[in-house]
């Protein structure tokens, strides 16, 4: 799903109930939307965004921000030995190294242009 105002959503769908359920990812807040065809899936996505903007707005309330760009990252500690060791190889930082690796890989897996659907 692409992003919409800067909000990003994961979508699921219900064999059962043949019905399309997607949350606004990435934000604390509870932003929901759910439609029965992938084009008012779409429009119920951009609502529920504006809606929600719209409440924050009224109760002035900051509207939380997707992205902080602060990632909390557990890894097993061998994988850690394995990242400190490519960022030295590379005279980089650690930080410095996964930015740079992660990059890469957003890039490349971003540019698909299939999507995965979990029912």
């Amino acid at each position: 799903m692409k992003a919409y105002k800067g909000y990003t959503g994961s979508v699921e769908f219900d064999e059962d109930d043949m019905v399309f359920h997607g949350r606004v990812v990435g934000i604390k807040d509870i932003v929901t939307f759910e439609a029965e065809t992938a084009q008012d899936l779409v429009k119920a996505f951009h609502d529920s965004v504006e809606d929600y903007l719209a409440f924050c707005a009224e109760t002035k309330q900051e509207p939380e921000k997707p992205f902080s760009g602060n990632l909390s990252l557990r890894m097993s500690p061998g994988l850690h030995k394995q990242v400190v060791r490519a960022a030295g190889n590379k005279a980089q930082s650690v930080n410095q190294w996964i930015t740079d690796t992660l990059s890469e890989a957003a890039t490349r897996d971003a540019q698909s242009t299939s999507s995965t659907v979990r029912t």
